[in-house]
This record gives C-alpha cells, sequence and structure tokens, in this order.
C-alpha cells in the first residue's frame, strides 16, 4: 500500500533543519494571505476614524494622526443607518425564511418522494444556472411591477425580494443532494413506526440536515445583504432601500471618511455572522461530499 506522496518527505520533516524551514515556508505563507485579506479591512476600519485630509493623503497612511469617532457617528444619523439597516434586515430575514420552507420542500420531494418527470423538472430548474443573472432582471422586473393573475405592484414591498428569491436553483440541489446522500435505513425504520412523509420531513430529515441548512440560510442572507440592482430597481421609496443601495443613493452628500464608516458598520452584521456559525458553515460544506 503506497503512501501519500506530498511536497516534503516524511525523511525531511524527520530532520530538525527540515522541520525548521517547513514551518518557517508554512508561517510565511499564512501570514502573507492574512495580510492580504486582512488590510483591506483594516484600512477600511482605521480610515473611519481619520480625519478627509489624512484619507486623500498620497501615500496614505495606515493609522491616523488623531483617532476621531465622529465619521462613526456623522455616520449613524446623517445617512440613517437604523432605518436602512432594518429594511435590511427584513428583506434577508424574509427571503432566508422563503427559501428554507420553499426550497427545502422542493428539495425533499424531488428527493424522497420521486414525482413523475422528477428528473426532467430537476433538469430544468438546473438549467437556470446556465443563464446569466442580468438577463433575468428585465422579465423578473416586469413580474413584480404587475404580478399575473391578481395584477398588483410588487415595487417598494419586501415581496419583491423574498418571492424572486425562492427561485434559487443552486440550494435547491444543494439540499437535494444532501437528502439523498440520507441513511436509508433511518427512514425506511421511520415509516415501518407509521411516520408519514411530512413527520419524517420534520423530525428526522431536518434534524439531520442542520449543517447544510446552515449553508442554505448563509447563501441567502449573504445573497440579499450584498445585492445592488435588483433591490435598486425595486426600491425607489428611499426609506425602504435596504443599505447597499442607500449607501450609494446617499454618499454623493457626504464626506469620504462618513462613508468609510457607514461601509464598516454594514459589513458588521455579515462578518459577526460567519463569526458566529463559521463551525456550521464549514460542518456543511463537508456534509455536501460525504455520502451516508
Amino acid at each position: 500500500m503506497s503512501g501519500t506522496r506530498t511536497l516534503v518527505s516524511p525523511a525531511v520533516l524527520a530532520r530538525p533543519r527540515g522541520r525548521a524551514v517547513y514551518w518557517t515556508v508554512f508561517t510565511g505563507v499564512v501570514l502573507l494571505f492574512a495580510l492580504a485579506f486582512l488590510f483591506p479591512v483594516c484600512w477600511m476600519v482605521t480610515g473611519a476614524m481619520k480625519s478627509p485630509d489624512e484619507v486623500a493623503r498620497t501615500p496614505p497612511d495606515l493609522l491616523p494622526d488623531r483617532w476621531s469617532t465622529s465619521g462613526w457617528t456623522d455616520a449613524w444619523e446623517l445617512m440613517q443607518l437604523p432605518t436602512h439597516l432594518w429594511n435590511t434586515v427584513v428583506q434577508a430575514a424574509g427571503a432566508w425564511l422563503f427559501q428554507l420552507v420553499f426550497c427545502t420542500a422542493a428539495a425533499y420531494a424531488l428527493s424522497r418522494l420521486r414525482p413523475a418527470f422528477g428528473n426532467l423538472i430537476l433538469g430544468g430548474i438546473l438549467a437556470t444556472l446556465m443563464v446569466p443573472a442580468q438577463a433575468l432582471v428585465v422579465p423578473k422586473y416586469l413580474v413584480v411591477a404587475d404580478l399575473p393573475l391578481v395584477h398588483t405592484s410588487l415595487l417598494n414591498d419586501p415581496l419583491a425580494i423574498w418571492l424572486p428569491a425562492v427561485a434559487n436553483a443552486f440550494n435547491l440541489y444543494l439540499l437535494k443532494r444532501f437528502f439523498d446522500q440520507l441513511p436509508r435505513d433511518v427512514l425506511q425504520a421511520a415509516e415501518i413506526d407509521g411516520a408519514g412523509r411530512l413527520r419524517i420531513l420534520w423530525s428526522i430529515v431536518l434534524p439531520m440536515s442542520r449543517p447544510v441548512l446552515g449553508v442554505v440560510s448563509i447563501f441567502a442572507l449573504v445573497a440579499v445583504w450584498q445585492d445592488f440592482l435588483w433591490p435598486l430597481m425595486v426600491f425607489s421609496d428611499t426609506d425602504k432601500q435596504p443599505i447597499g443601495v442607500a449607501l450609494v443613493q446617499l454618499s454623493q452628500n457626504v464626506q469620504l471618511t462618513v462613508l468609510i464608516a457607514a461601509m464598516v458598520i454594514a459589513s458588521i452584521p455579515m462578518v459577526a455572522l460567519f463569526l458566529v456559525f463559521q463551525r456550521h458553515i464549514i460542518a456543511g460544506i463537508g456534509a455536501g461530499g460525504t455520502k451516508g
């Protein structure tokens, strides 16, 4: 049975000099990658505490001459961040809930109920991943501007964000693949005990699917939080716009330090969400590649 081949052989790592060189190179590479990713974040945080002249200085300074929090308070008040953050939370939470309910139900039906023409339906859903998102903007706008059958407009309404978010082929496929890998013995034992389809979904499938549900939740929340074009089109009312659109709309009349502070505040919820749920995210991504 052949061993695993690596860039550095075990014989080299067994020597003190080889170990020292290996860990030096490894530490240097990790630090370089960390610096490349964290430097823009550090500059953005410190930039919010500089004066406008310091931000525009060439070459730029990493740390401000005088630390000031006026940019943060001005951003909170002048750019109406509480209102726009709440709008974003409402839109992201609704899109997350709709996706979790309808994508889970559709994936469970395609995976376990085996409907007629299920593979054909799944193929049609996955085919939408080949269509550029920009090509769907105009048809989606025409639909929400005059909803078929009921003939009502969803413009300036959170439903204009929630309903299109449900049609997420990637999340549906991710859930279906995970459901396909669940142990059949457990599900068959539940059927023998008299559990119906909905009871199996609620009591067995969903508890076993917490890792992938966490990943889908992160994808759903981040997609709405960072979206710009679609909310810009459907929310003409400034008071109902999410934070991403509002920052651009209000950036013309504020100082650069205030805008930088507003961007930092807008990014805090997503960073905090990742830090809290990073274990679930990693577990969910790994769960998609395992077989039950």
